[in-house]
């Protein structure tokens, strides 16, 4: 995809605003951006930005005085990993690490992706309406299952009425 301002360079800064109700998308190179004063940050390499955010745990207290982050000496029966070397080298051993570490990994997924734990999709830009359509009852019709499923009937009208209006 082209820079919007410039139309050369190849867009590497892609900018979504929604403003009363309305999305609007840029795209920009990183000159133009910077051009337009848009405070374009480097990259923080993937080991540095997992390190930080492990190292975000609750502290003790050393005896040197000294407060270390707490990290606890599990590791892995499959491949040996331990939370004190995933937090130095920011890679997992072996999918079995994430059921193992299910505990202290969920926080850091969840700090790292704004508090939400699990993935629900997007609905690509570039569909036709009536596939969008379908997607889009196919999600609140889970939402209704799931919400009657907690007895959140409240909700669950609010979906039906929403499904009705869609379909």
């Amino acid at each position: 995809m082209l820079c919007q301002a410039c139309k050369e360079r190849t867009a590497t800064i892609h900018l979504t605003e929604i403003s009363n109700g309305q999305r609007a998308e840029t795209h920009l190179c990183q000159e133009c951006a910077q051009q337009q004063g848009l405070a374009v940050k480097a990259q923080i390499p993937l080991n540095e930005l997992l390190s930080t955010l492990l190292s975000v745990q609750p502290e003790t207290a050393e005896p040197s005085g000294k407060t270390e982050p707490k990290i606890p000496a599990k590791t892995c029966p499959e491949c040996g990993m331990s939370l004190k070397r995933f937090a130095k080298e920011s890679l997992l051993g072996c999918p079995y690490d994430y059921k193992v570490f299910e505990k202290e990994l969920l926080g850091l997924i969840e700090r790292s992706h704004n508090g939400k734990s699990r993935h629900c999709g997007k609905i690509p830009n570039r569909i036709p309406a009536e596939q969008k359509k379908d997607i889009v009852l196919r999600q609140l019709r889970r939402q209704l299952d799931e919400a009657v499923k907690n007895e959140d009937y409240e909700r669950a009208a609010h979906l039906r009425d929403e499904i009705k209006m869609n379909e």
